[in-house]
């Protein structure tokens, strides 16, 4: 039900949003989230590795509030043992470069940082706050606490303790309580402050970032007189091993010997979308009284993630429901930036005349989104781009009309969203789990790559379709189907009425001849029980 998937069929690809392929389409994420609500922290998660602390500084300028360094041991017991064993580089070095990268980048005050893997002592802790940490994350600790025995068969739904299950006999073994995770991370905390305390200090905050504190263990005879090493530790002699050959000297040297450079750098600019600012005040009456609104903008590429505010006020106050449908019309003329339409709830209508950037569509679970090219272009409009790649990513409801061709990724991880489209570049409907496409085109290569649930139906006129699916895990064949017709038609009948589309209208008035050039793509384990009509019937009323 969260996934938006069909029981039975296995997920082989992450949530919506796991791919992030640059740093600025991680930016654009960042800067959407935060226009759907202002008021969240988002938190990055970067994996400790060299080079990590250059990807930090990127996510710091990307405005994100909360940076997480992972480190290569912890993780849940679903995780194999390779991963939990292998991924990655300890989180000491991780952060020590992270907040050695952002002090000297004076970024260092725009975030804060956050570490985990593994940690389980106060003295771990307080390391981390020494190498810069701000916060330090528990995770297999704290599972362990309330009973988890690391069996690592979480997604088998056979845990023998009851922790990640369904089955109420294996639940009824849950023993596990609140209280259990409080008392241990209440020994953590006094830990911490008994480590504070013999090296005299009284906050956590004194010893952020305070790497001088630190020193490398090595022979009594030959370490430097150390005031806060305390007096009982076991003489460690490395000398004879290979560790005696690291030195952890970069580690715990800051690159300014000035610690209140730590708080002294100045938040990032604010994320105010003065567009959506606007149209947010201009549909207040129909967010607070459900009045019909018809709205109109000029909208320019600069104009980015446009609708998500709004969405995010009717989210707030309707929850998933949503307002009527139609009962906020907009209606932009001009080049709209990244993420239009992202996050589109119900009651929202965005018609654009112009062309659209990339992530149209973004994450939509509602409402409509049409675009149509100027009038008064001479070009054939199925022939041009309409919109840039990756539109409806993740999309789990709505619909999405657009008069041309989109880019790459096209539908990529679309759970219930329904799009008609004139042509898609490549990979497109990659890892699709539900909803409807109508292509009226060309595809690129590798189409429905990963596809486990949804339907697809693309006009193939010149018969080279066949050869750009990927049917590894899909069935292609010609649209015969009733039902299907009658879906593919009332779509291109709403496709027409909202852009106006000479390709649409070209198929309409010949429908039962072009009909036959339709192929319809469906995932091999559904096809049998989806071209059922009781099925079928039930899938078109939803």
């Amino acid at each position: 039900k969260v996934r938006h998937t069909v029981p039975g069929v296995a997920l082989i690809s992450p949530p919506p949003h796991h791919d992030i392929y640059s740093i600025e389409d991680l930016s654009q994420l960042i800067y959407d989230l935060k226009q759907i609500n202002p008021a969240a922290k988002i938190s990055v998660k970067l994996v400790a590795q060299a080079g990590v602390g250059t990807i930090a500084a990127g996510v710091a300028k990307g405005q994100a509030d909360i940076i997480v360094i992972s480190g290569h041991s912890g993780g849940t017991g679903a995780s194999p043992l390779s991963s939990i064993k292998n991924a990655g580089m300890p989180w000491e070095l991780g952060v020590a470069e992270t907040q050695q990268t952002l002090l000297g980048n004076n970024l260092r005050g725009r975030v804060k940082v956050r570490t985990d893997g593994g940690i389980r002592t106060g003295r771990e802790v307080v390391i981390a706050g020494l190498l810069g940490a701000d916060e330090m994350s528990f995770g297999t600790t704290t599972l362990i606490a309330e009973g988890c025995i690391m069996a690592r068969v979480c997604h088998l739904n056979t845990c023998p303790v009851g922790v990640t299950t369904q089955k109420p006999e294996l639940r009824a073994k849950f023993e596990g309580k609140p209280e259990h995770v409080m008392a241990y991370l209440m020994y953590v905390a006094q830990d911490v402050r008994e480590q504070l305390a013999h090296m005299g200090y009284k906050t956590f905050d004194e010893v952020i970032g305070r790497g001088d504190l630190l020193a490398q263990y090595c022979h009594k005879s030959e370490a430097p007189a150390n005031p806060h090493e305390p007096d009982d530790l076991e003489d460690v002699d490395i000398a004879q091993t290979k560790a005696s050959l690291v030195s952890l000297t970069a580690l715990m040297t800051l690159p300014y010997s000035d610690r209140a450079l730590h708080f002294a750098a100045e938040k990032g600019p604010e994320m105010r979308n003065v567009l959506n600012d606007q149209i947010v005040n201009d549909a207040r009456p129909a967010i607070d009284e459900g009045w019909q609104v018809r709205l109109h903008y000029s909208i320019r590429n600069m104009d980015r993630s446009i609708g998500a505010r709004l969405s995010g006020e009717i989210t707030s106050k309707y929850q998933d429901a949503g307002l009527p449908a139609g009962t906020i019309e907009m209606d932009f003329r001009g080049y709209a930036g990244q993420s239009f339409g992202a996050f589109t709830t119900n009651g929202m209508r965005l018609h654009l005349i112009g062309a659209a950037n990339d992530y149209v569509g973004k994450g939509m679970s509602g409402g409509e989104i049409s675009i149509r090219p100027f009038p008064e272009v001479t070009y054939d409009w199925s022939e041009n781009h309409a919109l840039g790649n990756t539109a409806l990513y993740g999309a789990t409801g709505g619909a999405l009309f657009a008069a041309g061709k989109a880019g790459e990724r096209f539908a990529v991880r679309n759970s219930g969203g329904c799009a008609v489209v004139e042509g898609v570049g490549e990979n497109a409907l990659e890892y699709m789990t539900g909803g409807v496409v109508v292509v009226l085109g060309s595809t690129g290569r590798n189409f429905a790559a990963g596809m486990t649930g949804g339907m697809a139906f693309v006009y193939d006129a010149d018969g080279t379709f066949l050869n750009r699916v990927n049917s590894e895990l899909v069935d292609v064949d010609r649209l015969t189907n009733p039902g299907m017709k009658k879906l593919v038609r009332s779509l291109l009948r709403r496709h027409y009425e909202l852009t106006n589309s000479p390709r649409a209208r070209d198929l309409l008035r010949n429908w039962e001849e072009t009909s036959l050039s339709f192929r319809r793509v469906l995932p091999k384990d559904r096809v049998a029980s989806i071209e059922s009509l009781n099925e079928f019937s039930d899938f078109q009323q939803t």
